[in-house]
């Protein structure tokens, strides 16, 4: 059941009219309901997975919470007869206990993902080295499945198991709860991740109709729907064309491979996220921002601050410091601080946890080569920038013209340019292809086909690119408004007939100039296949 059906539609309308007229404590289980309903539809042989990994993290979480409430009661009970370095022993063991089950458990759901998703990768890289060195003899791929969302639900299972290990939150009593939290259908295809501390404040407790909220969540599950049918589905026709035929598409062609896929990105993960977020609030339900406006970034550093903004606060806060304050981390600081000197050696422990964190974020992205490299190539432009971020301050200190309206312009695009050239990754496979494909824009003798009426013969008639140009425009225009406030605070202080014909026009530009037919796939978002 994907979210541009029509099933999907009706779903949701049944289940939004159950949802306030049935009494406020059936709530949540009816949720739980549905959205194991929504996951079984999806396909019946992926529930063993999501169940896996909720009653493991679930048992383990209340297995610590366990340890460190008796920690505290013992404590309490004997703080009199104890000196501090029994207390301090006491602790350490207790510590260890939890760190064991911490552990197994991590292991056991990392390895599950790991299986399903990388195997056929690792097996494949393991065989291009047999074959290298001669070898007659490969290993065979495994015939698995890849469950819906599992990188999304896995993650935020991880993201609770350590923060109840951390004693940031209290693990949940009731097992069926942090089912629901791990399998709420809206945000179960592509995000936001979410955080128990967060979540657990408004996805549990009872809601009365209120017709603001349902309007405004409403609103927004419409502007989600006009991004990805009007905008995104209209582009990937365009964008499939080219990069299904590198060998035709070069040159001149790049950039606009680039530009496309850039903004159909962003329309099509903002507006799913839109709708998943916009669905959760008519239902009273508060689930995190994953965007703020990141197109309009000065730098790549910002770009990353506003982009995906919980999947990068996840591997902050769940890796890259766990990491940097590791041991091992601390004795290689120190280690290289006493061989390159304290400004250099300092560095370089930082940089080697960021790197981390950027493989990994490019591998969970996809089990390709092409993701890794995408990952390392965001990496090594951060570091240099951050290298060079005290000439960029004497340079700005310096000259006034840096503070101008038309500096601070070339700042976003140029950020904007080296955001599509790296998405290039997202679009082939190959990392050859890509840098070909890359590269070929340089020196290229077609860029007549800008101007000629090629790009007509993308899959898009020049209707769809007025469509395109004025639904882009909208886009841009409503986040400039969104600088001053929620738009649809502003939208909801106009006068009513002005509102119902805003909406309603939406509405009918989606139903007139949504992208549907032969050509067109409305079908997937493009983070499902993350």
């Amino acid at each position: 059941m994907l979210f541009t059906s029509y099933e999907f539609l009706g779903f949701c309308a049944v289940l939004l009219l159950l949802y306030y007229i049935i009494p406020k404590k059936a709530q949540w289980p009816l949720l739980l309901v549905a959205s194991y309903a929504f996951y079984f539809i999806a396909g019946p042989q992926f529930i063993p997975f999501i169940a896996a990994t909720t009653l493991t993290v679930y048992l383990t979480a209340r297995v610590m919470q366990s340890i460190a409430d008796k920690q505290s009661a013992f404590l309490k009970a004997h703080k009199e007869e104890l000196s501090k370095e029994e207390k301090k022993i006491f602790k350490d063991k207790q510590k260890r206990k939890k760190l064991f089950w911490f552990v197994l458990c991590l292991l056991l759901n990392l390895g599950i993902l790991a299986t399903v998703k990388y195997a056929n990768f690792f097996i494949g890289n393991i065989n291009s080295a047999l074959i290298s060195f001669g070898s007659k003899s490969v290993l065979s791929f495994v015939n698995v499945i890849v469950p819906l969302g599992i990188s999304f639900y896995t993650f935020q299972s991880i993201g609770y198991l350590i923060d109840v290990y951390r004693g940031t939150v209290t693990a949940e009593k009731n097992v069926f709860k942090y089912a629901l939290f791990v399998s709420f259908f809206p945000q179960l295809v592509q995000g936001p991740i979410g955080r128990y501390g967060q979540m657990s404040e408004t996805l549990y407790t009872p809601h009365k109709f209120d017709s603001k909220q349902v309007g405004f969540g409403l609103e927004r599950v419409l502007w989600g729907y006009f991004k990805k049918l009007v905008i995104a589905d209209r582009l990937f026709v365009a964008v499939s064309t080219m990069i299904g035929d590198p060998s035709t598409y070069n040159g001149a062609y790049s950039i606009v491979i680039m530009l496309f896929y850039t903004v159909q990105l962003y329309a099509d993960f903002t507006g799913g996220i839109d709708i998943t977020i916009g669905l959760a609030e008519a239902m009273g339900i508060r689930l995190s921002e994953n965007f703020d406006r990141p197109y309009f970034s000065k730098s790549l550093k910002e770009y990353w601050r506003r982009w995906h903004i919980s999947m990068c606060s996840w591997f902050r806060d769940y890796l890259f410091y766990p990491v940097s304050v590791s041991k091992p981390m601390q004795k290689l600081t120190k280690f290289t601080k006493k061989v390159f000197g304290n400004n250099v050696g300092k560095r370089i422990p930082v940089y080697l946890s960021t790197a981390i964190v950027w493989f990994s974020t490019g591998i969970w992205h996809g089990a390709s080569w092409n993701f890794i490299v995408w990952g390392m190539a965001n990496f090594a432009v951060l570091m240099i920038s951050e290298e060079f971020e005290p000439l960029y301050k004497k340079f700005n200190d310096r000259f006034k013209f840096t503070k101008s309206f038309p500096y601070t312009l070339f700042r976003v695009v140029r950020t904007f340019a080296l955001v599509c050239a790296l998405n290039l990754f997202d679009c082939y496979v190959s990392i050859a292809t890509t840098g070909k494909i890359f590269f070929s824009a340089f020196g290229a003798r077609n860029y007549h086909v800008l101007f000629d009426g090629s790009l007509l013969n993308l899959g898009l008639t020049s209707l769809d690119y007025i469509i395109l140009l004025g639904g882009v425009l909208l886009m841009l225009t409503v986040s400039l408004l969104q600088r001053k406030g929620s738009v649809r605070e502003q939208i909801f202080r106009l006068p009513y007939p002005v509102r119902f014909a805003l909406y309603y026009g939406l509405f009918l530009i989606i139903i007139l100039m949504g992208a549907y037919g032969i050509g067109y796939d409305a079908s997937q978002f493009i983070y499902n296949q993350f």
